[in-house]
C-alpha cells in the first residue's frame, strides 16, 4: 500500500538508437561491421536503419572519461517525448530522429513484455542547417463508433531552430509545415479536452501552444485535428491514385508578442479563466484607477504563465473576443503524385531527399503574420533567479517551476504566488500524478440507506509532485500542497523523466464518457537498464496521518509483517499478537491483504493459521450484518474450507495403513484382464524400457513424496461457489499437489476409500481428481516400475473415482464416447514417460471394462451398445500406440558399449522424449525421423541397420541388392560391440514395417546427416555419412529426390561460392578465404566437394536406373493412420522433377575439377577458364531445368588449356599414390587421404577428357610415362596395354630410357662407367649427354628393370622407326652396364 514505481516497457535495441543519433559514441567492432547477431538478416530492409549509411568519422576523445559519462548520459542531450498511450516514443538531437514503436517480445527469462522497437529513422531537416528543439507524439482520436478506446493514429508535432513546426505520421511521413514565426521553437505544448470535475470549473478547450523567444502561438486543437485527419487521408490517397488534391481545412491560431519580459525558457498555458467579481473590481481598479467601470459580467481570458528572467515568472492575460483568430494556409507536404508520396515516404528510409524539393520549400516561404502585442500583467520579481522550466498540474490550479538556483517552486496559479519552495534539486525535472479515490476502498459505516444518489460522496482527487533530481539519482514524491515526502527511489543519474500532460485529442463531452483509454501520466526512462517506469501512488498517502484510518491500518500491516519474519519459540504468545493485530484493521481491504500475508508465512504451524482465521470469522459473524463486508468474509470461509481439507488430507496420510495387494502373475493378468503370455510381453517390453531407460537418465533426490507445506496447499487450490478448483500452477506443482492426496494411497499406506470419500465431501470435481492422480503416476514412473503393487492401487483408486457423481453417468448420454475415459486417453497419449501410461491404460482399460460390464447389464438401448464398443476400439487402439512408442522409445535411449573416441557436440545433444501425440503430430515421416536422429547421435553405420534388417531380407530373396556395400565381416565385427542394439532394432522393424521400412530409414538418415552437417561443416564425416546413406537407398524414385532435395537446400550454395573463390585466387585457396567466403575451413572445403562428385555421380546413376523401376507406394501401420503434421522427407523426395542429366554431368565435371585442385593443391588453375561461356551460364542452375549446354568442336585453346590441367591432375595423383625420397616436402604440402575410399584418378582423367572432348590416349600415355617416372614399371608394363597409339608412347618412353642411362652414366662417376662411355657409339654418346636426368622423380631404378623397358619400347617400335637403331644401341649400353653386377 506504500508508493511503488513499476516497469511497463523495455527497449529491444537502445544502443542502437544511441549509435544513430551519436555516431561518434559507436563502438568500433574488430571487422568494421555492425553489431549484429548472427542469425539475423542483414537486410536493410528489415533493419529500417536507412541512414545508417550517413556514417561519420569518429573523432578521438580528449579525456577518457568524459566519452564514458557522455556513453551514459546521452539522453540528456536530446529531445525526448512518450505518448501519453505509450504508442509512440521519439528520440531526436540536432537533425535525426528515432521512432519507437512498442511491440510483445519474449525477454530472456522467457516471459512476454512489451518492448520499444525501432519503426523509423531518419533525418527530419528540410533546411540547411536547423535542428530539432521540441517534439510531441499527440494520439488522435478515432471517429469510428466501433472504436476499442485506443488512439486511431499518433501525430508527431516537431519544432526547429527555423520557426517550423512539422507534423509527422508514425512512418516519418511529412504531413503539413507551419511557419508562423521566423524565431526558433523553443517549446510545444498540448492540451486535449478533459470532463470538468464539478460545474464551478470551466471547460477548456484543445489547443498546440508553441513558444518562441518573443511569442507564443496558440492552435485551436479542433482547427488542428482536422487539418491533420486531412493530411493524413491525403498521404493514403496520393498513395493509392497518385492524383487526388483535397485542400485541407486551414488552421485557426492566435499569435501573442510577449512584453515586458527580458527572456523566455519555458511557458504554461492555463487555459481560459473568469475572474470572480471581487478579483473583477480589484484589477479594474489596479488598470483603469478610481474611475474605472466595470462590465456586469466578468470577461473570460485565457491565462499564459512564463519562467526566464526579469520577472523570473511572469503572468500573462489575454481577453476572449479582443482579436480574431488568424487562418493559416496550411501547407500541404503531400505531393499530388504517386511518386512524390512515395518519395516522401522514402526519403526517411534511405536518410536522402529530393533536392528540387528543398529548394521549392526554401523559395516559398509562407508570410508571417505579426503578433498581437500582450504586456506582461504581473510576476515573481527575482533579478538574480531565472527560471528553467514550468510545469502545470493536471486540475490547473497549481504549477511547479525549476531555476538555476537547484531550487524547485510551487505557485499558485489563481493568485499568482509561490507557496513551496524545495531546494537542493539543481537541474530538477519534475511532473505530476493525478490519483482518484476509489470509493470501494471506503471504511464501511453504519449509514441510513438514501435513495438519492451515493451515500459515501464523491470521489476525491489528490495530486502529487514528482521531482527526479539527476544530481542525486533520485525520484521523489511529494504530497501537495503542503503534504509530506510520500515515496522516494533510486533510479540511476541518467534517467529523463517525462511528463506529457495531456491525453488523446479530437474528445468531446460525449465521447470522452465512453472512452477508458490506458494511459499513463508520468513515467522515467533509464537508458543503462533500457527500462521505461511510471511510479504507481495510493491515493490514501494524500490524507493526513491524524485522520487517515488507511495510515493506521498501514502501520499495522507493517508490524504485522515483522512479527512474521521474526523468530520466536512461543507460538501462542505471537498467534495471540497476530489476532490482536488483524482485529484492530478498520479497512475489509487491508483486512484481506493481512490475511494473505498471514496465510503465505512459512513460519507459522497448521494450527495457528487455523486459529487466525477462525477467530477472524467468528469475529465477522458476531458483526452487525450492515457493516460486514460480504467479499471479506467469504475470503475467510473459503480459506477456512481450504484449511479443513488440508487437515483431513494430512490426517489420514499419517495414519499406519498398510493394504494386503495381489502379488502373483496370476493375480496381476486377472486383474488386466490378460492372458499369461501377454503380461510375460508386457513384462519384458517393461524391463527392457527400464534398463535403457535407466541407462539414459539420471533422477535425483526430490523432497519427499506425498509431503506439501500448508502455505504452498493455499497457493494451489482456490473456492468458488462452494466447488475448490486449481489455479493455475506448473506442471510441477500440479504433480507435488497429486502426490499429496494420491501418493500414499497408490503405495498402500493410505485408505483409498477414505481419501476419495473427503475429496468428495469437499466439493471437488471427479474429472480434477482423475487429472491429479493421472499427473502423479505419468510422472513418478521410475518409482512405479519398481513396485508392481502400485497397480493394484491404481486399479482401486480409478474405480473409486468412476463410481462418484457426475464422473460417467450424467457425461455419457448424449455423446458417442464418455468423455471421463477420453480424458484418462488423452493423458496417456499427451504423456513422455511411456511406461507409465502404457500401465496406466491396461489399468483403464480393465476399469472400462468392469464397469462396462454392469451397465451392459442394465442398458439395453442399441446407441448406448455402440458408445461402448467405440469405447472399447478407441482402448485397442491406444494400447498398441503406446506400445509402438515405448518400444521405438527404448531403442532411442539404447547406446553402444562403446562409444567413437571422438564425439561432436551436435552429436552430445539429447534426444527428446517421445509421447503419442508427438508421433501423432509427426506425421508420416515422425517415427523414422526419431530413429534418424538417434541413428546419427549413436553414430551408426549404414550396414549396422542392413544387417538388422536381414531377417526381412531372407523373407524377400528376389529383391534387388544393387544398393548394398561388400565388407560385410567387419560390420560383424563391430556388431558385438553394439550390445542390445541389433535386437532392438529388429523389434522396432517388426513394429514398424512401413515406417521404418529400410529405404524409408536411410532417407531420414540421410537428411539428418546432411543437416548436422549444415550447422558444423567442420564436421565432414557427417557429410560422408550422409552420402553412404543415400548409396544404400535402393528404389532409384527416392535416392533421386534425396539427391536432388540435398543438392538445392544445402550445397548448391556453398558449391558456388567454392567455385568463383577458387577461380578468382587461381589455385587451391588458403584456409582463411575458405572460411570467409564459403564457411568452412581448406580441409573440410576438400572433403565436401569430394562428397559433391559423389552425390552428383549417384544422381546421375538414379536417374538411369529409376526406368527400370517404379515408385514406391508409402504405407502406413493400421494404429498410426491417423497422423497428421508436415510432410514426410519421402514424399517430398517423390514429388521432385526428373533431372537434367547432361547439366548434372555438367556439374559433376566442374566437380571433378574443383575437387581435384583442392585434393591435389594445384596451382595456376582456373576452373571456369576451362569452359566456354555456354558451360558458364550453365552452372549453378536449376538441374531440372534445360540449360543451353556446349556442343559441337571446342576452341583448341580450350582443349589445350583442358589438357594441361588433366595431365597436370595425373602427374599430380601418381606423385601423391607413389611418393618419393625426391619429394621431401610433399608429405608436409600435399593434403590428407580425404574421409572415405579415394577417387581413381587417372580412370576419373580419361573420363573427363572423354567429356572435356581431349584426346583420350594423350592422357593414358601421361599416365603410363608418370609411371614409368616415378619407377613404378610393373604397374607401368599394365597401363600400357590400354593405350592405342604404341608407337609415340615408344617415343617417350624411350626419352625416359636415355635419361636413367644418362643418370647411370654421367652422375655416377665410376671408373666401370667411363670405360663403357668410352666403348659407346659417338652418336648415342652424344644423345645421352643430350638427356637431362633432373626430371626423373625417381633415379634409384635398378639396371635390370631399365633394361626391361628398353626391351618394352623395341618391342613397340616397329623397325622402320627412325629411333628403331638408337633403341638397339641402348639395349647394348644397358646390358653392358648390368654385366658386372651378374
Amino acid at each position: 500500500m506504500a508508493c511503488s514505481i513499476v516497469q511497463f516497457c523495455a527497449f529491444q535495441d537502445l544502443q542502437a538508437s544511441r549509435d544513430f543519433l551519436f555516431p561518434h559514441l559507436r563502438e568500433a567492432t574488430p571487422s568494421g561491421a555492425l553489431r549484429r547477431d548472427p542469425s539475423k538478416s542483414t537486410n536493410w530492409e528489415d533493419d529500417g536503419w536507412g541512414a545508417w549509411e550517413e556514417t561519420e568519422p569518429q573523432e578521438p576523445e580528449e579525456e577518457g572519461n568524459t566519452g564514458k559519462s557522455q556513453k551514459t548520459s546521452w539522453l540528456q542531450d536530446c529531445v525526448l517525448s512518450l505518448s501519453p498511450t505509450n504508442d509512440l516514443m521519439v528520440i531526436a538531437r540536432e537533425q535525426k530522429a528515432v521512432f519507437l514503436v512498442p511491440k510483445w517480445k519474449h525477454s530472456e527469462k522467457g516471459k512476454e513484455e512489451m518492448q520499444f522497437a525501432v519503426g523509423w529513422s531518419g533525418s527530419l531537416n528540410v533546411e540547411e542547417g536547423e535542428c530539432v528543439t521540441s517534439a510531441l507524439c499527440i494520439p488522435l482520436a478515432s471517429q469510428k463508433r466501433s472504436s476499442t478506446g485506443r488512439p486511431d493514429w499518433t501525430c508527431i508535432v516537431v519544432g526547429f531552430t527555423s520557426g517550423y513546426v512539422r507534423f509527422y505520421t508514425e512512418n516519418g511521413v511529412l504531413l503539413l509545415a507551419q511557419l508562423l514565426n521566423e524565431d526558433p521553437v523553443l517549446q510545444l505544448k498540448c492540451r486535449t479536452y478533459e470532463i470538468p470535475r464539478h460545474p464551478g470549473v470551466t471547460e477548456q478547450n484543445e489547443e498546440l501552444s508553441i513558444l518562441y523567444p518573443a511569442a507564443i502561438v496558440t492552435i485551436d486543437g479542433f482547427s488542428l485535428f482536422q487539418s491533420l485527419r486531412a493530411c493524413r487521408n491525403q498521404v493514403a490517397k496520393a498513395a493509392a491514385s497518385g492524383n487526388e488534391n483535397i485542400q485541407p481545412p486551414p488552421l485557426a491560431y492566435k499569435k501573442w508578442g510577449l512584453q515586458d519580459i527580458d527572456t523566455i525558457i519555458d511557458h504554461a498555458s492555463i487555459g481560459i479563466m473568469t475572474l470572480s467579481p471581487f478579483d473583477q473590481m480589484k484589477t479594474a481598479s489596479n488598470i483603469g484607477g478610481f474611475n474605472a467601470t466595470i462590465k456586469n459580467s466578468p470577461p473570460a481570458m485565457s491565462q499564459y504563465i512564463t519562467v526566464g528572467s526579469n520577472p523570473f515568472t511572469g503572468f500573462f492575460y489575454a481577453l476572449e473576443g479582443s482579436t480574431q483568430p488568424l487562418l493559416s494556409h496550411v501547407a500541404l507536404a503531400v505531393a499530388s503524385k504517386l511518386t512524390s508520396a512515395l518519395f516522401n515516404a522514402a526519403s526517411g528510409w534511405l536518410g536522402w531527399k529530393g533536392k528540387h524539393e528543398e529548394e521549392a520549400l526554401q523559395r516559398q516561404k509562407p508570410k508571417v503574420e505579426p503578433a498581437t502585442p500582450l504586456a506582461v500583467r504581473f510576476g515573481l520579481p527575482d533579478s538574480r533567479r531565472h527560471g528553467e522550466s514550468i510545469c502545470l498540474s493536471p486540475c490547473n490550479t497549481l504549477a511547479a517551476a525549476t531555476d538555476d538556483f537547484g531550487r524547485v517552486i510551487l505557485l499558485d496559479v489563481t493568485r499568482g504566488i509561490a507557496i513551496r519552495m524545495w531546494k537542493g534539486y539543481r537541474d530538477a525535472q519534475i511532473g505530476w500524478i493525478q490519483i482518484v479515490e476509489d470509493l470501494h476502498e471506503r471504511v464501511p459505516e453504519k449509514v441510513d440507506f438514501s435513495p438519492f444518489g451515493n451515500t459515501q460522496g464523491p470521489s476525491r482527487v489528490a495530486q502529487f509532485l514528482v521531482i527526479y533530481a539527476p544530481r542525486r539519482g533520485i525520484l521523489e514524491v511529494w504530497s501537495t500542497q503542503q503534504g509530506p515526502r510520500v515515496g522516494a527511489f533510486n533510479v540511476g543519474k541518467h534517467c529523463r523523466l517525462l511528463y506529457p500532460g495531456y491525453k488523446i485529442m479530437g474528445l468531446n463531452n460525449v465521447t470522452s464518457q465512453s472512452w477508458q483509454p490506458q494511459t499513463y501520466q508520468i513515467c522515467l526512462v533509464d537508458p543503462v537498464s533500457g527500462g521505461v517506469k511510471t511510479v504507481i501512488v495510493p491515493f490514501h498517502l494524500a490524507l493526513s496521518d491524524k485522520k487517515s484510518e488507511r495510515a493506521k491500518d498501514v502501520h499495522l500491516v507493517k508490524k504485522l509483517a515483522a512479527l512474521l519474519k521474526t523468530k520466536s519459540p512461543n507460538l501462542d504468545l505471537v498467534e495471540t499478537e497476530i489476532k490482536e493485530l488483524i482485529l484492530d484493521i478498520k479497512y475489509p481491504a487491508t483486512k484481506k491483504q493481512a490475511l494473505e500475508s498471514i496465510l503465505a508465512s512459512e513460519r507459522l504451524p497448521f494450527s495457528c493459521l487455523r486459529n487466525i482465521t477462525q477467530t477472524l470469522m467468528d469475529t465477522l459473524k458476531n458483526q452487525e450484518l450492515e457493516s460486514v463486508d460480504e467479499g471479506l468474509l467469504q475470503f475467510c470461509a473459503n480459506k477456512l474450507k481450504l484449511l479443513h481439507l488440508y487437515e483431513s488430507t494430512s490426517q489420514l496420510n499419517s495414519l499406519d495403513f498398510h493394504l494386503d495387494t495381489p502379488s502373483s502373475d496370476n493375480d496381476l493378468a486377472v486383474l488386466l484382464r490378460l492372458k499369461e503370455q501377454e503380461l510375460l510381453k508386457l513384462r519384458t517390453l517393461l524391463e527392457k524400457y527400464k534398463r535403457e531407460n535407466t541407462r539414459a537418465a539420471v533422477r535425483f533426490s526430490d523432497e519427499k513424496d506425498g509431503v506439501l507445506p500448508v502455505k504452498t496447499f493455499l497457493e494451489y487450490l482456490e473456492c468458488e461457489k462452494e466447488a475448490i478448483n486449481i489455479k493455475k500452477i506448473s506442471e510441477e506443482e500440479y504433480v507435488a499437489l497429486g502426490s499429496f492426496f494420491f501418493w500414499k494411497c497408490l503405495h498402500g499406506e493410505s485408505s483409498t476409500e477414505d481419501m476419495c470419500h473427503t475429496l468428495e465431501s469437499a466439493r471437488l470435481s471427479p474429472q480434477l481428481l482423475l487429472s491429479l492422480l493421472l499427473s502423479v503416476w505419468l510422472s513418478k514412473e521410475k518409482d512405479i516400475l519398481d513396485k508392481p503393487q502400485c497397480i493394484c492401487c491404481l486399479y482401486t483408486m480409478l474405480l473409486l473415482l468412476s463410481r462418484m457423481k457426475v464422473a460417467i453417468d450424467d457425461a455419457w448420454d448424449s455423446q458417442p464416447v464418455s468423455p471421463w475415459w477420453q480424458q484418462m486417453r488423452t493423458a496417456c497419449i499427451q504423456s513422455e514417460n511411456n511406461g507409465a501410461a502404457l500401465l496406466c491404460a491396461y489399468v483403464g482399460h480393465s476399469v472400462a471394462m468392469q464397469i462396462t460390464t454392469t451397465v451392459t447389464e442394465m442398458v439395453l438401448d442399441t446407441d448406448s451398445w455402440e458408445a461402448l464398443s467405440l469405447d472399447m476400439e478407441y482402448w485397442e487402439l491406444l494400447l498398441k500406440q503406446l506400445e509402438d512408442c515405448l518400444i521405438l522409445q527404448t531403442l532411442l535411449h539404447s547406446t553402444a558399449s562403446t562409444r567413437p573416441s571422438k564425439v561432436s557436440a551436435l552429436q552430445a545433444e539429447p534426444l527428446p522424449r517421445l509421447s503419442v501425440r508427438k508421433l501423432l503430430e509427426g506425421g508420416k515421416g515422425g517415427i523414422a525421423d526419431s530413429a534418424a536422429k538417434w541413428i546419427f547421435k549413436q553414430d551408426l553405420s549404414p550396414e549396422v541397420l542392413r544387417l538388422a534388417n536381414k531377417e526381412r531380407d531372407a523373407e524377400n530373396p528376389d529383391e534387388p541388392k544393387e544398393g548394398i556395400p561388400r565388407g560385410l565381416p567387419e560390420v560383424s565385427e563391430v556388431e558385438t560391440d553394439l550390445g542390445a542394439i541389433p535386437d532392438l532394432l529388429r523389434l522396432a522393424y517388426r513394429q514398424f514395417p512401413c515406417s521404418l521400412e529400410l529405404d524409408v530409414l536411410h532417407a531420414h538418415c540421410c537428411w539428418e546427416y546432411v543437416v548436422q552437417w549444415n550447422k558444423d561443416p567442420e564436421e565432414a564425416r557427417f557429410f560422408v555419412r550422409s552420402i553412404e546413406h543415400l548409396k544404400h537407398i535402393l528404389n532409384a524414385h527416392v535416392q533421386n529426390g534425396i539427391a536432388l532435395m540435398m543438392w538445392n537446400t544445402f550445397l548448391v550454395k556453398r558449391f558456388s561460392a567454392a567455385t568463383y573463390l577458387m577461380d578468382k585466387v587461381g589455385k587451391s585457396p588458403k584456409d582463411r578465404l575458405c572460411r570467409r567466403d564459403v564457411g568452412m575451413s581448406d580441409t573440410a572445403m576438400t572433403s565436401f566437394l569430394g562428397s559433391c562428385l559423389d552425390l552428383l555421380q549417384t544422381l546421375m546413376e538414379a536417374d538411369v536406373s529409376r526406368d527400370e523401376m517404379q515408385a514406391p507406394v508409402l504405407d502406413t501401420e493400421d494404429a498410426w493412420l491417423t497422423v497428421e503434421g508436415p510432410v514426410s522427407i519421402v514424399e517430398l523426395a517423390l514429388e521432385q522433377k526428373h533431372i537434367h542429366y547432361p547439366l548434372v554431368e555438367h556439374h559433376s565435371v566442374l566437380c571433378s575439377v574443383l575437387y581435384a585442385v583442392m585434393r591435389f593443391s594445384l596451382k595456376a588453375v582456373k576452373p571456369l577458364s576451362l569452359f566456354d561461356s555456354k558451360g558458364k551460364n550453365a552452372f549453378f542452375k536449376d538441374l531440372t531445368s534445360i540449360q543451353l549446354l556446349p556442343s559441337g568442336e571446342m576452341d583448341p585453346n580450350f582443349i589445350s588449356l583442358r589438357q594441361q590441367f588433366l595431365l597436370k591432375v595425373v602427374s599430380a595423383a601418381v606423385q601423391a599414390q607413389h611418393p618419393v625420397a625426391k619429394d621431401k616436402d610433399f608429405s608436409e604440402k600435399a593434403p590428407s587421404t580425404p574421409l572415405g575410399k579415394d577417387q581413381d584418378w587417372p580412370v576419373l582423367a580419361v573420363d573427363l577428357a572423354h567429356y572435356l572432348q581431349v584426346s583420350e590416349d594423350t592422357v593414358r600415355r601421361h599416365y603410363v610415362g608418370e609411371l614409368y617416372n616415378h619407377g613404378i614399371d610393373h604397374l607401368g608394363e599394365e597401363a600400357t596395354l590400354q593405350v592405342h597409339d604404341k608407337e609415340v608412347l615408344a617415343c617417350q618412353l624411350l626419352v625416359l630410357t636415355g635419361q636413367r642411362l644418362a643418370h647411370a652414366l654421367f652422375h655416377t662417376q665410376t671408373k666401370e662407367g667411363m670405360e663403357l662411355l668410352a666403348r659407346l657409339p659417338p652418336t648415342l654418346c652424344t644423345w645421352l649427354k643430350a638427356m637431362d636426368p633432373q626430371d626423373l622423380q625417381n633415379t634409384e631404378v635398378p639396371i635390370a628393370t631399365t633394361a626391361k623397358l628398353v626391351n618394352k619400347v623395341i618391342e613397340l617400335l616397329p623397325e622402320n622407326h627412325g629411333q628403331y637403331s638408337l633403341a638397339l644401341h641402348l639395349m647394348e649400353a644397358v646390358e653392358a652396364i648390368s654385366l658386372p653386377s651378374l
